[in-house]
């Protein structure tokens, strides 16, 4: 296969492993899963025939088993249940928590998030409110098989993640791409950890919806 015209939300879907790579060029394989590797590669400056390279090594072997592509859409749905919705409902309580700890206590240094709590309040809504949509209208949809692509919820459920991707976008923001300043404490580092298993977990959420249960049908 020739990993850079693929698109990248093919290669996520179909590759285990290929997230990670994805993750550490900044490539966004969930709203914009639809760009080809050689395409988003160019955007970002980056080489995609090296990208492509570490995609290739991956096929010697990876601890990603699940391949959710041949999964039953009710197993699929089950997992994004309790893998991504469960866990968003436990991730953002606390990091809203830390995020008010960190600008109280550091607000008076250049590198302190200023706003991050209140952007970190405003996701937490959205998101609620996104996967309630999903919980009760849509998802008991693909629980009986009834769902096609062509469904108004599931369009609108890809807006919102376009939105949840821009808002992923102001949080790197605000946080200097999620980089610690030198010398941070214990509750800013741990704040930043979250941030970044945020963004991956939300990232990887996104793609297995829009990439996998929203093509089936």
């Amino acid at each position: 296969m020739n990993y850079a015209d693929e698109s990248l939300g093919l290669l996520a879907r179909t590759i285990p492993g290929a997230t990670r790579v994805f993750h550490a060029h900044h490539l966004d394989f969930c709203c914009g899963g639809k760009q080809t590797l050689r395409t988003a590669a160019d955007k970002a400056g980056l080489d995609a025939t090296e990208i492509a390279a570490q995609l290739d090594s991956l096929q010697e072997g990876s601890d990603e088993v699940v391949d959710w592509t041949e999964a039953r859409t009710p197993d699929l749905v089950n997992h994004i249940l309790s893998r991504y919705h469960a866990r968003h409902r436990e991730q953002l309580p606390e990091l809203i928590r830390l995020a008010r700890r960190v600008e109280a206590v550091h607000g008076d240094r250049p590198e302190c998030p200023l706003g991050l709590a209140d952007h970190l309040e405003n996701m937490q809504q959205e998101l609620e409110s996104h996967m309630q949509k999903e919980e009760m209208v849509l998802f008991p949809l693909y629980q009986r098989e009834m769902a096609h692509p062509s469904l108004p919820p599931v369009q609108m459920m890809r807006m919102e993640h376009d939105h949840h991707g821009e808002e992923l976008a102001k949080l790197e923001a605000l946080t200097n791409g999620i980089t610690l300043p030198r010398g941070a404490c214990n509750t800013w580092r741990a704040l930043y950890l979250g941030l970044q298993t945020l963004k991956e977990d939300l990232m990887a959420h996104i793609h297995l919806e829009n990439n996998v249960l929203f093509e089936r049908g």
